[in-house]
């Protein structure tokens, strides 16, 4: 059973309706002992990093989180919002973050991109991936994924990379470390490649 975490970050629905569409079982979590039974974890994509944050420590949904993922090892997926408290900390907020992968969450410099793209970024972009190709089978890397973000994580540890992307320079679009994924775009947004790689870590 995927279990879906309302953390009140949104597109929550979006999301259910894919996996209603594949006919694969689901069920949502918004308190602590509705997570306890989750075998895989999806932590979705809209909000403020500390907003997000806020929820998850006090309602109680932190340690569930921190004991599924950490201890028990079962498969969460995080997307956007869910991709940055997955870091330490973000630029965004004051918060510190739940730590599972070493990285810090920062801002697109406009200063530096070279070809002067706009913040945020906002669009389909293409992705190369760099670890998990079962997350991405069957996707089309060159049509890509649906993206709407200002902030990024800057991973410390390279072998946490699971995809990258250009927007006007190289940015990580993907992380992993061993159980835990997350994507920076958003897959309920993304047409074919978004229900194919929701299918795929389903299957995980």
């Amino acid at each position: 059973m995927i279990t879906i975490v309302d953390y009140g970050s949104g597109n929550i629905n979006a999301i259910t309706n894919i996996y209603e569409l594949l006919k694969i079982p689901f069920s949502i979590a918004s308190k602590p002992s509705e997570l306890e039974k989750a075998e895989k974890i999806i932590l979705p994509g809209v909000g403020s990093f500390d907003y997000c944050m806020s929820k998850l420590n006090n309602s109680g949904l932190k340690e569930v989180l921190n004991k599924k993922v950490l201890q028990d090892k079962i498969p969460v997926l995080g997307i956007c919002i869910g991709l940055h408290i997955m870091a330490l900390d973000s630029e965004e907020g004051e918060l510190s973050g739940l730590g599972w992968v070493k990285g810090n969450v920062k801002k697109f410099d406009e200063a530096k991109l070279i070809e002067k793209p706009k913040v945020p970024h906002m669009g389909w972009n293409s992705i190369k991936i760099e670890a998990v190709p079962e997350l991405f089978k069957d996707i089309n890397q060159d049509q890509g994924f649906y993206f709407i973000h200002s902030y990024y994580i800057d991973v410390l540890n390279e072998e946490n990379i699971m995809t990258t992307t250009n927007y006007g320079h190289n940015f990580v679009s993907g992380i992993t470390s061993e159980n835990i994924y997350a994507v920076q775009f958003h897959p309920e947004k993304s047409h074919s490649n978004g229900m194919k790689l929701l299918k795929n870590f389903s299957k995980l």
